[in-house]
């Protein structure tokens, strides 16, 4: 036979066979696969999805979150005794309590935890979830416990640190806070790193670095709730810059990108109301409220409600949030510290005192130092609340953030003890910080100023 037909006959086949390896037809479609034959790799479950997030202290989606704990709920039934699957359904549950707002689910998460940790006593995955719980909870002692006991068995293992750095914040000891971020960042990059590194950078007073890290995290994020949960930190932070319309584009974006994202919601209130769009901003509160009923957001939007001269609305938000920090303190979380600015501002100033006093005593974060000498300062005690006031707006006592509250309330407190220039300076500090950072309280500090009026030239310099 010719040898030029034989050869086009190899060639043909060769080209057959080609072919066949590019592309599959399956029932009648043409089914084209990636280079080297091979299809790309099936999606990840929901449960799949969700695992990856908690394990790696992530937001979860709360779709995700119900497949993946009526799944290991369905495997636990006939395996009671894995003890790895006992700490992701904890630590699913301790997701979704947050996720939600639901003290609730923190029994039944503890329940899972401790399951877990009796079957395997060293098991790191159960103890890191447990100091998350704990955060959750606003015990940060227990936190720092349960986190340092992972540690110690662990102490490569990248995922303890997050809830340690928390737990450090929530205690005041900003010092061993940054010394575990410098210690994460040696461990890992990433997200969730960036977001941890934002929250330190912010207590710092470092905004513009800690917005940088949020957008980097924002950008890098896998799934949507995750991405959506940094957009709405990185709202938080503009708002408390007093940039609202920033802050609104944050707190959309997150909503788009995760419709579950309820912190953003009210995020949202806020910046309306600031932007004097009232019907929308009571709208976003309301919605947020109604998923994510979180006591601040109701001292918020009561608050909102009495500046509009609506008292009766906002006494069904003031009842509302004692019924949410009753039913939290029922679950075992510590709602302490919104309960004491509340009493302090509305309610028994004697009882917030003695709140605040006893939440110091747990947890002296700069936080407890604004709200306890707010309350003091309430209750008349103006000598022994200015102390507490520095250490919350001081960066050499600790209180590197700067809060426009926080300013405005040593400002008034120095107003009480007639220190009238310092008064003046952070009146007007608040006041540069964020203009609307109260719908009460900010008119009240425009009004402070104005009596006190412009500095004598005559006087010399004030003291402070």
């Amino acid at each position: 036979m010719d040898e030029q037909p034989r050869a086009r006959r190899r060639r043909y086949r060769r080209g057959l066979l080609a072919s066949a390896a590019g592309a599959a037809v399956l029932g009648g479609v043409l089914v084209t696969l990636p280079w080297g034959g091979q299809a790309p790799p099936p999606a990840p479950t929901p449960q799949e999805r969700a695992l990856a997030a908690v394990t790696s202290g992530v937001p979860a989606a709360l779709g995700d979150l119900e497949a993946l704990t009526a799944e290991r709920e369905r495997h636990l039934r006939t395996h009671p005794r894995d003890a790895r699957a006992w700490a992701e359904l904890g630590a699913a549950r301790v997701e979704q309590g947050s996720r939600l707002a639901d003290p609730r689910y923190w029994p039944r998460a503890e329940e899972a935890l401790r399951t877990a940790l009796e079957v395997r006593k060293d098991n790191v995955p159960a103890l890191r979830a447990m100091a998350v719980l704990a955060n959750a909870r606003r015990d940060h002692a227990s936190a720092r416990a349960w986190g340092e006991a992972a540690r110690k068995l662990e102490p490569g293992r990248w995922t303890t640190y997050p809830p340690l750095i928390e737990a450090s914040a929530g205690l005041g000891d900003d010092e061993e806070a940054g010394r575990l971020l410098e210690k994460l960042a040696e461990l890992r990059s990433g997200p969730a790193v960036m977001v941890r590194a934002a929250a330190v950078y912010r207590d710092r007073g470092w905004r513009e670095d800690a917005a940088a890290k949020l957008a980097d995290a924002a950008s890098a994020a896998g799934e949507p709730a995750e991405r959506a949960a940094y957009l709405e930190r990185a709202g938080q932070l503009a708002w408390e810059r007093g940039d609202r319309e920033d802050a609104l584009r944050h707190f959309q974006e997150a909503v788009r990108t995760d419709p579950d994202q309820r912190a953003a919601q009210a995020g949202q209130g806020r910046a309306l109301a600031a932007l004097g769009r009232t019907t929308e901003a009571l709208s976003a509160y309301r919605t947020a409220l109604a998923r994510h009923p979180r006591p601040e957001y109701a001292l918020e939007l009561g608050e909102l409600y009495e500046s509009l001269g609506m008292r009766p609305a906002a006494e069904v938000q003031y009842a509302q949030l004692r019924e949410r920090v009753g039913l939290a303190a029922a679950h075992g979380a510590d709602e302490e510290l919104v309960l004491g600015r509340f009493e302090a501002d509305h309610g028994d100033v004697e009882a917030a005192v003695r709140r605040l006093r006893a939440e110091w005593k747990r947890q002296p974060s700069t936080e407890v130092a604004d709200a306890l000498g707010w309350a003091l300062h309430r209750a008349g005690e103006h000598e022994e609340a200015l102390p507490f006031a520095v250490r919350a707006t001081e960066g050499t006592k600790g209180g590197g953030v700067r809060s426009a509250l926080f300013a405005y309330h040593r400002g008034m407190i120095e107003h009480s003890l007639e220190r009238y220039g310092a008064a003046r300076r952070h009146l007007t500090e608040a006041l540069r910080i964020n203009p609307w950072f109260s719908p009460l309280h900010a008119p009240r500090a425009k009004e402070a100023l104005a009596r006190l009026g412009e500095p004598s030239v005559q006087a010399g310099p004030e003291s402070s």
